[in-house]
């Protein structure tokens, strides 16, 4: 059994990853304002405890499709995008009302699929979201479904709340759900299904155990949740399915609320610094002793301790730092090889006027390196 309690896995945990599903959030009548206060509120004790909280929200279309009181069930690409467009400005207008009176900043991020599949945009996902958390603020994330066609849709909140907990380093993800965690078979149907507790890995007797589809209006079922659990717990990040409708879910969570835990068997920089070991190098960056022993202290590599660089390879692309008595780490550019190239030995504060535009004052941050 699990030594930890779901209170103990929260306060431990410094960043945690919140999925809000649409019927969680909109009802016939529209916004479920009193329930969308109660998690807020919860949000912002989370905050003023010293957690970063992403919030990864459905609810543009279903607030859309009111307003524009367009008919039930499956509507066709362009009346869901219609939808989503007029939806998504109540949708943050909500969230940052609602956080506002907590004395915390929102954000809204819109993603597709594209952004954690194609490096360079994975890399400006990521520094974006890190920045706006390690600034307190609370980024509300969507996926872009105003432009967002079947070819590069992540398909459900569920698969996009675990790329975005990955994207960010993220120690928890919870969630919200109209159940409460897996069971053995659809407690629904049968009623000698059996609750699961916690899951160390994601198994075909696990994957069986997932029914099909969800709440009405909503994309996801437990088979779609099981599978980010996967992706979760493949980043280090463990994962709860919980009951979100109480007007406090978070705290119910902490209090014992039932749940089902995936657990990964590693935390989440482990996972990442293990994933960046196993990568191919496209390149190599020379340094000098000086920068050596400032790694081995956990800081990043600043050009000023680049002595040369060798091989071409594109910013995000996996490279080894070698020293004067061999190699030191395996990491992730900073830079493209020819900028890099010509940034090398120089200090921080002239990379703008060599490049001609301003750039990161590390060439591999101390995140994106392997020792």
């Amino acid at each position: 059994m699990d030594p930890l309690s779901s209170a103990e896995r929260l306060e431990a945990a410094s960043t945690i990853v919140i999925k809000i599903g649409s019927a969680l959030l909109v009802g016939q009548e529209g916004l479920r304002e009193e329930w969308l206060g109660g998690l807020l509120a919860d949000v912002a004790r989370l905050r003023r405890a010293g957690k970063r909280v992403v919030l990864v929200s459905s609810g543009s279309i279903a607030l859309g499709r009111g307003v524009l009181t367009l008919d039930p069930g499956p509507l066709p690409l362009e009346r869901s995008q219609a939808a989503a467009a007029v939806g998504q400005i109540r949708l943050a207008r909500a969230y940052e009302e609602g956080l506002r009176p907590h004395g915390v900043t929102t954000a809204q991020v819109l993603m597709t699929l594209e952004d954690s599949e194609d490096r360079r945009r994975y890399l400006n996902s990521r520094a974006t979201l890190r920045t706006l958390t390690g600034l307190g603020v609370v980024p509300i994330v969507n996926e872009n479904d105003t432009v967002a066609t079947d070819e590069i849709r992540y398909g459900d909140n569920d698969r996009l709340a675990a790329q975005v907990a990955a994207l960010v380093g993220a120690d928890v993800l919870v969630l919200l759900s109209d159940v409460d965690g897996l069971y053995t078979a659809n407690p629904r149907l049968d009623e000698d299904a059996v609750h699961v507790p916690l899951i160390d890995r994601i198994t075909p007797a696990i994957l069986g155990m997932a029914g099909g589809a969800g709440t009405a209006g909503a994309k996801g079922g437990m088979r779609t949740k099981v599978m980010a659990a996967e992706t979760a717990m493949q980043a280090g990040c463990a994962l709860a399915i919980c009951r979100g409708d109480t007007l406090r879910p978070i705290t119910a969570l902490e209090e014992g609320a039932r749940a089902s835990w995936f657990v990964p068997a590693q935390d989440s920089a482990r996972a990442r610094k293990l994933w960046i070991a196993a990568m191919v190098p496209r390149g190599v960056l020379r340094v000098d002793a000086g920068a050596v022993e400032a790694l081995r202290k956990g800081r990043s590599l600043l050009p000023a301790g680049v002595s040369s660089v060798e091989g071409t390879f594109d910013r995000g692309d996996a490279v080894d730092i070698v020293g004067p008595e061999g190699m030191v780490a395996r990491a992730l550019a900073g830079y493209h090889s020819a900028e890099l190239t010509r940034i090398a030995g120089q200090q921080s504060g002239s990379i703008e006027s060599i490049l001609g535009h301003p750039g990161r004052a590390h060439v591999v941050h101390r995140d994106d390196m392997a020792i």
